[in-house]
């Protein structure tokens, strides 16, 4: 309560002031009376209180007075409902009684005439007891306040609080104690969103299939936007069992990562739905791999290539084929350790998993199966992965979506973690077919085309730049080469598997004026050296990018990385793996030639790549060079300033998918008829496209009748995957 400045007597007009506070929103409220303007005033918007002359029931006596208490229930609803999920902080309450401009009229004076002529005159009876007439008035107000106060909390904690966390919003009947409703605007500079826990119980995870139950600010489709603008609605009344229907239909839309939802709306957050909570795992999960990194590989020590960040040691430039910096030996399945130490510099990590647009596992699935391929029972191969399961279905941030908003990288194809039976005889780990984890994204370097759980990034190649700067150099680099070969190839020959076309490309090859070769077979060392491959490629129009083992292979990425353009044989080998990276119009950076035309038709490639035009190719040229920094791993120490990487482009690629995913069941949209056997077409879909006949098709189709994850090839290709790796550091 502010206090009184001493009353000035002026001519025939007596006059009360306080120091002038903040002016109310309401409009001063005025009446035929002794009082015509006293009113309380404040930065407390919820209530208002005035006292005017005349009103009372029965009586017309000028001496009668009246209070009404102005409850603002609209603007109370929204203190009670719009900050739910965030903690409200109050400053001054700014309540105080101002008897700003009273005037007093003709009946207060005569009363006061009679007055004086029984009493000393005015100034000297205030001067003799002034202080004692401060403080009757302060005795006065202190108690109108106190009573004030009473009454707003009596109605704030009482009436109001009688409704539930999900039942706050402004629907607050009129109360009728000399009380009126006053409708008035706020603005958002009136409300302080900060952080208030709600408990919310978690909802019940079985498998990570069970929908989860929780709780948003939503009422009726109408839009908490509309309340932080000022569209306010006028209070409700509103009976019970309307009440509780109307409960019941806003816990149907109530889900507890609403909050992580609306921090997209706050234009003023650069992170505003980009969050990322990374759950604290225990090291047997990650470091302690590292620790023991002589036990990764039965054949590649892999404890120098988890040096520096997980990019291995340093290359030299001797034959000027790199940069002077940037440049490692980085092993092909370190993307583990990369992603994870690249995470740690991302710009929007949050400790509130609330606020969270995805949650990031760090768990090095890579390296855990990588120790127990062979020589090992199942038991063995699944122990991690079971445990891990298991760590994280205990955690309250599983419940919210079970594990839908969870990602995790593995640095291995897809197949490693898809053992197709509970044989030891069977090939690896059974990580990506446990029910719970088939909710979560995972990242391979080659994914499934018949799953819908895992998505493809780029193999790491071995430059990976600290600064923007390096990447720019090496761009312009690249536009400029000189090549002098049509084409290239890098590979061995594939002589077990009859539906390999590595034997028919390097008889080509060698056959061919204008092609470059180098054989990987019978331990040629030129072929492992990143050097030898990085110049061939700089110097080559077109890179022969056949399948290996599998799909996929690494040397697409480098290839691309030296400004060369990929030449596909099978659409899973890039077109269908890494959507998020490369663009759904192939034409623009590659060329296909169907397997099928080289293995019966013998086409010829030279005279297929011959018939690109000169402004083609440099066109190409130039999309795939543009697409160096998406494809190429940064420094894990350092962050590039505005280029994006790979891992910023997989990472904003889950942030978007969970959060499509969370408007979705908000809105009720659930796409019944989604097949999975079909995962692959759903990336390549435009706006509004349906699932329908694809040319791609012959290249899908699954070898067996049933699921598509009997397929054995898939465990075959995993397996001549090691034996490769084998036989190149035999």
């Amino acid at each position: 309560m502010k206090n009184f400045t001493p009353l000035k007597p002026q001519e025939s007009t007596h006059r009360f002031r306080l120091p002038k506070s903040i002016n109310h929103p309401m409009p001063p409220q005025s009446s035929r009376g002794s009082f015509e303007n006293v009113k309380l005033e404040g930065t407390s918007v919820g209530a208002a209180m005035i006292t005017r002359r005349g009103g009372c029931s029965g009586e017309s006596s000028p001496g009668c007075c009246s209070i009404n208490i102005y409850i603002n229930n609209d603007t109370q609803g929204i203190n009670n409902s719009i900050l739910i999920g965030s903690d409200i902080k109050m400053g001054d309450p700014g309540v105080s009684l101002s008897l700003k401009d009273v005037n007093m009229d003709r009946g207060f004076r005569l009363l006061m005439r009679r007055r004086l002529a029984e009493t000393p005159p005015l100034r000297e009876q205030m001067e003799k007891e002034q202080g004692k007439n401060q403080q009757s008035r302060l005795y006065l107000l202190v108690s109108l306040s106190v009573f004030f106060w009473c009454l707003l909390l009596y109605i704030h904690f009482v009436v109001l609080g009688g409704s539930s966390a999900v039942d706050t919003l402004p629907q607050l009947a009129t109360f009728t104690l000399r009380t009126k409703s006053l409708n008035t605007s706020t603005s958002n500079s009136n409300l302080i969103p900060v952080h208030r826990p709600v408990t919310i119980d978690p909802p019940r995870v079985d498998g990570g299939y069970e929908k989860e139950r929780s709780v948003n600010n939503e009422l009726k489709g109408e839009s908490v936007d509309n309340l932080k603008t000022g569209n306010v609605r006028s209070p409700l009344v509103i009976s019970h069992s309307e009440r509780t229907k109307e409960r019941a239909g806003r816990e149907k839309q109530n889900y507890p990562f609403m909050r992580a939802l609306r921090t997209i709306e706050n234009k003023s957050d650069p992170c505003g739905g980009r969050y990322i909570y990374v759950h604290d795992l225990p090291p047997k999960f990650n470091e302690d791999m590292l620790k023991e990194c002589k036990s990764l590989s039965l054949w590649t020590n892999m404890c120098k290539f988890t040096t520096n960040a997980g990019l291995g040691p340093p290359l030299e430039n001797v034959e000027g084929v790199f940069s002077n910096t940037g440049w490692y030996a980085t092993n092909q399945f370190a993307v583990d350790v990369i992603f994870s130490n690249r995470m740690k510099q991302y710009e929007c990590l949050t400790n509130d998993s609330s606020l969270a647009a995805a949650i990031f596992v760090p768990f090095y699935a890579g390296f855990d199966i990588a120790r127990y391929l062979w020589g090992h029972n199942m038991s063995t191969r699944d122990a991690a992965s079971l445990a891990l399961v298991d760590w994280l279905m205990k955690r309250p941030e599983w419940g919210i979506m079970g594990g839908k908003d969870h990602f995790l990288v593995a640095g291995r194809i897809t197949w490693d973690f898809r053992r197709l039976t509970d044989q030891d005889l069977d090939w690896g780990n059974k990580l990506l077919f446990l029910p719970a984890a088939k909710n979560m994204s995972m990242l391979v370097v080659e994914s499934s085309p018949w799953n819908e759980n895992d998505y493809g990034i780029p193999y790491p190649t071995y430059f990976h730049p600290a600064r923007d700067a390096d990447v720019l150099i090496w761009q312009d680099r690249m536009r400029n080469l000189e090549r002098k070969y049509l084409f290239c190839f890098a590979g061995a020959p594939r002589p077990d598997n009859p539906k390999s076309i590595r034997g028919q490309i390097i008889d080509q090859c060698k056959k061919s004026k204008v092609c470059k070769l180098l054989e990987c077979d019978f331990g040629e060392s030129k072929c492992h050296s990143p050097s030898s491959i990085m110049q061939m490629f700089q110097s080559s129009l077109f890179c022969l990018q056949p399948q290996g083992d599998s799909y996929t292979r690494r040397s697409a990425f480098d290839s691309m990385l030296a400004g060369c353009i990929p030449v596909f044989f099978h659409p899973g080998s890039a077109y269908t793996q890494y959507t998020w990276h490369l663009p759904k119009n192939y034409s623009q950076y590659s060329v296909f030639i169907p397997e099928d035309h080289v293995r019966k038709s013998n086409i010829s490639i030279e005279q297929r790549l011959s018939q690109v035009s000169p402004e083609q190719v440099k066109e190409m040229r130039e999309v795939v060079i543009n697409l160096i920094p998406q494809l190429i791993y940064a420094d894990p120490r350092s962050k590039l300033e505005t280029l994006r990487d790979a891992f910023d482009v997989a990472v904003q690629a889950v942030v978007d998918k969970v959060t499509k995913l969370r408007r979705d069941i908000v809105k009720g949209r659930k796409d019944d008829n989604f097949i999975e056997e079909l995962s692959w077409k759903y990336a390549l879909l435009d706006e509004g496209q349906e699932i329908g006949p694809h040319e791609w098709d012959p290249f899908f189709s699954k070898p067996k009748a049933g699921n598509a994850d009997s397929d054995s090839s898939s465990a075959d290709a995993a397996k001549n995957s090691w034996k490769n790796e084998q036989r190149q550091h035999s």
